[in-house]
């Protein structure tokens, strides 16, 4: 019997969540950032769990997986539990409750992603291709598989360097609302490994998640804009609301993490309020951002864009727009430009639909020393349902998230520092939004390697790049992107309004300049 077949059996055992969920559990999750209805305590029931083999004896480890039914949602919710016989001093803040105490033999049940033990035990399972059979499951019918990753050479992949490395130290990341992440510092001979981070999915549902799935893909396409993953946790349980009875996706993520380097958009809102010239990491940016397109691309199913679809696609930013006025009356002012923009969008060519990054903004990316640019969170928009983030999508969407992101740099600055001459900020963030636009032209040309760009190629890209600019469907992407921060903004920091707003007027009335002109 393996070690993991012998953790099986010992929670199938000696289960202490096998009847009613004990109230500690509930007044546990409740306090949670990631569980959405704090405020009504919640009436936990158990949907199923897996189990890990443990390197401690007197640690049991599983993850429970479990339903509000106080609530009319229908998520599931992942608690990884580490019991033990003892109590943990340095796993006191993380404790969830003391079970078993009446009957003198008390477990002590703590959140097992602040135990190092649980998390060696999980990258040991994933290596090792982990499996959870359904037999060994004491409440339901749950399956549990450990899934590595191998990049372009499998020898030299992270999931094969981790194999005999052991988890020095683990430490979970605060401030996080849907997800908890633990960033695991990993020891042994092999100095080459990297720390990784382990995101473990809070509430899980139906479907593959966009983000194991693509960065999967782009690894295995030898991509360099990601960080390398390691692995994966999938699932399957019992599901009531699925035809079949039983819902699938996945339950961990594992991969590179980068220390010690800010994500663009902080180090963006330096360089503008210090006056710094951003053009030049703008620009290979945009390269990379045409670098993952093309990788997905070629690697993943892509859809024609046929008058049907397109018609589809400009339809939904109307009717997005139409409710954006419901609650932003103030957009009414623009409704005839607006539906003008969208419909001229329809009067282009547009490139096949693809998977893409889906929510692209500065704060996705990493500039890393001796590497470039690393595109992270393939998760997609977070308010769409995970069945519609698989869809492919217009490439230039991203480019319009960019675009965005750039400009709400320039509007943080402005805010922060009202000392500063606001058409200067405006300025370096015009000047960041076309030197992006000529690095993804450029990188979206089938000429050799993308990882550089000489001086030549530079200037060619101006010219590419403007024609990008001019594009009918990516002012239309970057009008239905600004439309739903407005809407995200009232709902949120009403304070912020203007921003959207302003780019909404901006978009709109060089448009209607255009037509002026052109009339």
């Amino acid at each position: 019997m393996t070690d993991q077949e012998r953790a099986n059996r010992e929670v199938h055992d000696t289960d202490i969540f096998a009847g009613d969920l004990p109230d500690f559990l509930n007044r546990w999750v409740s306090a949670q950032r990631w569980f959405p209805n704090g405020r009504v305590p919640p009436a936990l029931s158990l949907v199923g769990q897996w189990t890990l083999a443990s390197p401690d004896p007197d640690v049991q480890l599983r993850t429970l997986l479990v339903r509000d039914e106080s609530s009319r949602g229908t998520a599931v919710y992942q608690v990884p539990i580490s019991e033990r016989v003892a109590p943990a001093p340095h796993l006191e803040p993380a404790l969830i409750g003391v079970a078993g105490e009446a009957a003198g033999a008390a477990r002590f049940v703590y959140d097992g992603t602040h135990d190092t033990v649980w998390v060696t035990a999980l990258l040991r399972f994933i290596v090792e291709r982990g499996l959870v059979p359904e037999q060994f499951q004491a409440s339901s019918a749950t399956i549990a598989r450990g899934q590595p990753i191998h990049a372009a050479h499998p020898s030299s992949s992270l999931a094969s360097r981790v194999i005999s490395c052991p988890v020095r130290s683990s430490r979970v990341l605060t401030g996080e609302q849907s997800n908890t992440s633990i960033i695991c510092d990993l020891g042994g001979g092999d100095r080459s490994v990297p720390p990784v981070i382990c995101k473990v999915f809070r509430a899980i549902h139906h479907g593959q998640n966009p983000d194991v799935v693509v960065q999967s893909v782009l690894a295995q396409a030898g991509s360099i804009y990601i960080p390398e993953p390691l692995g994966a946790v999938a699932g399957e349980w019992n599901d009531p609301g699925q035809p079949d009875g039983r819902a699938s996706g996945h339950l961990v993520f594992v991969q590179e993490f980068i220390p010690d380097v800010a994500d663009a958009w902080r180090t963006a809102l330096l360089a503008a309020a210090a006056g710094e010239d951003f053009s030049e990491p703008a620009r290979r940016l945009g390269h990379a951002t045409a670098g993952v397109h093309a990788d997905l691309a070629a690697a993943m199913p892509t859809l024609e864009a046929t008058p049907r679809v397109m018609v589809t696609m400009v339809t939904a930013m109307l009717d997005r727009f139409r409710q954006a006025a419901i609650e932003v009356p103030s957009l009414l002012a623009v409704r005839p430009e607006v539906e003008r923009i969208f419909a001229r969008a329809l009067t282009v060519p547009w490139q096949r639909l693809q998977r893409i990054h889906g929510d692209f903004h500065l704060g996705q990316v990493l500039d890393v020393p001796g590497r470039g640019w690393i595109l992270l969170d393939f998760e997609g928009e977070p308010l769409r349902a995970v069945s519609e983030r698989d869809q492919p999508d217009a490439p230039l969407r991203d480019v319009a998230g960019m675009l965005r992101s750039f400009d709400y740099v320039s509007g943080t600055v402005t805010h922060s520092h009202p000392h500063l001459d606001p058409e200067r900020v405006a300025a370096w963030a015009l000047a960041c939004r076309r030197a992006f636009l000529q690095g993804y032209a450029l990188g979206s040309k089938p000429r050799g390697s993308r990882q550089s760009m000489s001086d030549g190629e530079r200037e060619s890209g101006d010219h590419a790049g403007d024609n990008a600019g001019d594009n009918a469907l990516l002012t239309a992407l970057e009008l239905d992107k600004a439309i739903y921060e407005t809407v995200y903004e009232t709902r949120n920091r009403p304070d912020w309004l203007p921003l959207p707003l302003a780019a909404v007027r901006r978009i709109t009335s060089t448009y209607a300049r255009s037509r002026n002109d052109h009339d």
